[in-house]
């Protein structure tokens, strides 16, 4: 049995979220990430309790002038990790923003985490305490993790642990009882360009790792 499961990568621009992504799926890092421009995916497939699962992450731009584009990519979401950058207060100011633009266009039970990226930096550019960020995702429901795609710090745990919990609250909502058991990767993924959302797997090219 396989199952496939949609997620939204959202933040301001700068923050990571490509990286972030092809670190997750692709176990790569780009020094030289270019801005992302409208909407680009990657997949990775799972095995969860013994069904596998693929995980189709969209990358959204972060950019003002490619809101209307990215927006219509979160309605078919049921997890998002809403990214920001612990050296960069500006964009964890932003997260209100994104917070209320993914609602108003997201499915009400979306499972959204909040990320701050980029923990490898010293602590003396840090400019988001964790505490705060921490307190901010408990008030609002979300998870909350910090990561690094550079060192690949909690890459894994921010992505295999917004897929469980979206995996609980899918089995909860048809009456199974879901366990705790952990995520296996496999080394299957591919990656498409401008792609609108399909589940045409013709669609996508693949590439082993």
């Amino acid at each position: 049995q396989r199952t496939q499961t949609s997620l939204v990568l959202i933040g301001d621009s700068g923050v990571g979220k490509t990286n972030l992504l092809s670190r997750f799926t692709r176990n790569e890092f780009n020094h030289d990430s270019r801005t992302t421009i409208g909407v680009e995916f990657s997949t990775r497939t799972l095995t969860m309790d013994g069904h596998l699962v693929k995980a189709q992450i969209w990358d959204t731009a972060g950019l003002e002038r490619y809101r209307a584009i990215t927006s219509a990519y979160y309605r078919g979401a049921v997890g998002a990790l809403l990214v920001y950058d612990i050296t960069k207060h500006q964009s964890y100011d932003s997260v209100d923003r994104w917070l209320k633009e993914l609602y108003d266009h997201a499915d009400a039970s979306i499972v959204v985490m909040l990320v701050g990226n980029k923990c490898d930096l010293s602590e003396s550019s840090r400019e988001v305490p964790p505490e705060e960020a921490k307190m901010y995702a408990d008030e609002n429901g979300l998870l909350f993790l910090e990561t690094s795609a550079l060192d690949s710090t909690n890459v894994e745990v921010a992505f295999e642990t917004i897929l469980q919990d979206v995996r609980k609250k899918v089995l909860k909502s048809r009456g199974g009882n879901p366990k705790d058991t952990p995520v296996v990767l496999s080394n299957e993924a591919s990656q498409n360009q401008f792609a609108a959302p399909s589940t045409d797997s013709s669609r996508t090219c693949c590439r082993n790792i």
